[in-house]
């Protein structure tokens, strides 16, 4: 099992730039296949990024592509989202989701995620 926190919210002006860390308890995280998820107020829950554990294939939102970039740093067993050129519509509460260890490919299906963070909100002023 494997416990999630997420870190790096806050408000910032469209534009603005934020990045969030995503820290992994357990020894294996090396195999957890990650992502981060958001939930918009009053929208559903929604994929904004993966990273494969094998290979080191990535995939995102087509809402973000261009924007942000998801990375991981195994050694510390953390997980990152850069945000760069913020949207009002970016606003959000992000959340930080794994795979169980071993599954390698990225689904932008929330249900096949099994550990899931408290979320980190994120709040972009026009």
């Amino acid at each position: 099992q494997v416990q999630l926190v997420e870190s790096g919210g806050g408000l910032v002006q469209a534009g603005g730039s934020l990045r969030l860390s995503c820290a992994a308890s357990g020894r294996t995280f090396s195999t957890y296949t990650m992502a981060w998820f958001r939930q918009g107020p009053g929208k559903e829950r929604e994929f904004v990024a993966g990273f494969s554990w094998s290979g080191g294939n990535t995939d995102y939102a087509t809402s973000v592509k261009g924007r942000f970039t998801i990375s991981r740093d195994d050694a510390k067993s953390t997980m990152y989202l850069q945000m760069n050129n913020l949207k009002p519509e970016d606003t959000a509460l992000y959340y930080c989701a794994a795979r169980r260890p071993g599954y390698s490919r990225v689904s932008a299906d929330l249900r096949h995620y099994v550990y899931w963070g408290q979320g980190t909100q994120v709040t972009v002023s026009s």
